[in-house]
């Protein structure tokens, strides 16, 4: 074999390159694939996890420590009587394709958010809004029907970010957003591919791309950690598995808190279920700690209602729907359904499926029946939560703060209470925080008095990643995989 030498510093010249040159790619993992790209036209949490914050911005954003932080808008004015909001646009913005991200751009994305005809998931973020109106290419100014002092925060989430109307309408497949990295290209069943913005506004991403790779099965997310074929998986779907990676210094494992309340999610409007006597017999037939430690391997705190532990202003409610299962059949009796069946509908995600098997042996104990069907996430959506054509179900709510849903009456579990309604109504209209924590203290328990549905526990956030990776957020504020300070270190 002929081999040449290299002079001595220029061998050292190149060592010293090579040595200098990090890695700048990233390989994610995700437990389920998204149905679309478009954050402002579907549901599935695994749409934000995408593209939120990386490919999409709004005119807020969610900070790591959950504040709300400035995004497209570097600075917001309100008026006195809390209605009108001025935000001040940043300059030189523009979309991934080069046109520049102006006022307009802004009206257009919140005028197609609360149309007639939207197709939003969230469309009570835009039911206060009475006007959007463009001051001038930096400017807009949103009057709302009344004081919102949570306005800020709605046009934070994923569904209030901004789109361009040329190119909104491909935004399932091939999203242009204002991000620090661009849409490059998405292999259904497999993977999204993103790429660095080199004409980000703001502090360029240290990655010059990044690959989300859809693996559903428990065991082979395991070992494509363990292959390196995957760099980072933040939510991780085998928390049995855990104390391996822990036991590895090639990884890091991150637990932290998400907004997920997990919750066995009742048709309020469905036969029997309309019963509060029933849906309290079923609360009371569940052991939340039997849950927790069978599908989440202990990971998870239990919940009595639908709010998150580490809220300031979260009530524990645990004690009002405690395992009870002589309690339940009493129930049960009482109401006349001694021999009830139920339909139990369940989502890929493992928490559902695992958690759903042992959902179904405690109801078994105080005499009703499920039917488990398994769906998958597609299905879910037309049948569940589009269709509302289900019993029982199993997921978990990954929006912020979002107890507002129970004031939604066509909502998927079907809850109408005009009490609650109007309950969210003074919310909304409240900006004095210690008022606004009394409002939610009492929503709380109102939603645990009727067992809505039934509260199971916050999901925790059970991540793992390479150990030389920085960056990736630990808890969860949002339901996203925000890789704009992500890096790989020495």
């Amino acid at each position: 074999m002929f081999t040449r030498s290299l002079p001595g510093a220029t061998a050292l010249t190149l060592v010293a390159a090579m040595a200098s040159a990090a890695q700048d790619d990233i390989t994610v993992g995700m437990a389920l694939e998204p149905p679309n790209l478009d954050p402002t036209g579907g549901a599935a949490a695994a749409i934000d996890e995408v593209v939120y914050a990386n490919i999409f911005e709004g005119l807020t954003r969610f900070a790591s420590d959950g504040s709300i932080v400035p995004g497209l808008a570097e600075s917001w004015d309100v008026s006195e009587d809390g209605t009108t909001y001025t935000f001040h646009l940043r300059e030189g913005v523009t979309f991934h394709d080069g046109t520049a991200m102006d006022a307009e751009d802004v009206k257009f994305s919140l005028d197609r958010a609360r149309a007639e005809d939207s197709t939003n998931a969230q469309k009570a973020l835009f039911a206060g809004i009475e006007s959007v109106e463009v001051a001038d290419p930096q400017t807009v100014v949103i009057g709302l029907a009344a004081a919102d002092g949570a306005f800020p925060f709605k046009m934070a989430w994923g569904d209030a970010v901004i789109l361009a109307p040329e190119t909104a309408d491909q935004a399932a497949t091939h999203p242009v957003g204002t991000g620090p990295f661009a849409f490059s290209e998405w292999v259904q069943g497999d993977r999204v591919e993103i790429a660095r913005n080199d004409s980000y506004w703001g502090e360029p991403a240290a990655l010059a791309s990044a690959t989300f790779k859809f693996i559903s099965d428990p065991n082979a997310a395991f070992a494509a950690l363990m292959s390196g074929e995957l760099d980072a998986f933040p939510i991780f779907p085998a928390p049995e598995t855990l104390v391996q990676f822990d036991a590895n210094p090639m990884f890091r494992v991150m637990v932290g808190s998400t907004e997920g309340e997990t919750i066995l999610a009742m048709n309020n409007a469905a036969g029997p279920l309309a019963d509060v006597r029933v849906r309290k017999a079923i609360a009371h037939a569940i052991n939340r700690m039997e849950i927790v430690d069978g599908a989440m391997h202990g990971y998870g705190t239990p919940i009595g209602t639908h709010f998150a532990p580490h809220n300031p202003d979260y009530v524990d409610l645990t004690g009002q729907s405690a395992f009870d299962p002589d309690a339940a059949k009493a129930l049960l009796d009482e109401a006349g359904q001694t021999d009830l069946k139920l339909r139990l509908a369940l989502p890929p995600p493992s928490y559902a499926r695992r958690g759903g098997e042992i959902v179904a042996a405690q109801l078994r104990n105080v005499g009703i029946e499920t039917e488990i069907s398994n769906l998958e996430w597609a299905q879910w959506l037309e049948q569940v939560f589009k269709g509302k054509d289900f019993d029982l179900t199993i997921v978990s709510h990954t929006e912020p703060a979002d107890i507002n849903i129970y004031a939604r009456p066509d909502y998927y579990f079907q809850y109408d209470n005009p009490d609650f309604q109007a309950l969210m109504t003074e919310l909304e209209a409240t900006a004095d925080p210690a008022a606004r924590s009394d409002i939610l203290k009492t929503a709380q328990q109102m939603i645990a008095d009727d067992y809505v549905n039934g509260f199971l526990f916050q999901l925790a956030k059970t991540g793992v990643a390479n150990s030389k990776i920085e960056g990736l957020w630990e808890n969860a504020p949002t339901q996203a995989n925000d890789l704009t300070a992500v890096r790989w270190t020495d």
